[in-house]
C-alpha cells in the first residue's frame, strides 16, 4: 500500500514563502509521475505541479514563476516550494502519485495566506 505524507503547511502573510513536502513510502522514481494539487472551500480540487521521470515539470498557469516543484530520491521525497503568496494560494494542498493507471492521495496540508 502507497502511502503519501505532506508536511509543511502552515499560515504565512502574503507575499511570504512555504516548502511543502512529501514523503513517499516508496521510491518516488517508481510512479509515471508526482503532483501537487490544491482544493480550497467550495471550489474543486484544481492540479498545481507535477514532475516526472528524468525530472522534467509543468505548472499550472496560476503558479508558474511563483512555485517549484522537485523531487530528492535519496529521501523518496517531492517538494513544493512557494514563493510570493497569495490569499489565492490558500487551500488544502495535496500529493498525488500516479503509476500503472492507479492514482495515491496523501491527507494534505493547509496552506492559509493572509492579506
Amino acid at each position: 500500500q502507497v502511502q503519501l505524507v505532506e508536511s509543511g503547511g502552515g499560515l504565512v502573510q502574503a507575499g511570504g514563502s512555504l516548502r511543502l513536502s512529501c514523503a513517499a513510502s516508496e521510491r518516488v522514481f517508481n510512479f509515471n509521475a508526482m503532483n501537487w494539487y490544491r482544493q480550497a472551500p467550495g471550489i474543486a480540487r484544481e492540479w498545481v505541479a507535477g514532475i516526472a521521470p528524468p525530472g522534467s515539470t509543468s505548472y499550472a498557469d496560476s503558479v508558474k514563476g511563483r512555485f517549484t516543484i522537485s523531487r530528492d530520491n535519496t529521501k523518496n521525497t517531492v517538494y513544493l516550494q512557494m514563493n510570493s503568496l497569495m490569499p489565492e494560494d490558500t487551500a488544502v494542498y495535496y500529493c498525488q502519485a500516479g503509476r500503472g493507471g492507479l492514482g495515491y492521495w496523501g491527507q494534505g496540508t493547509q496552506v492559509t495566506v493572509s492579506s
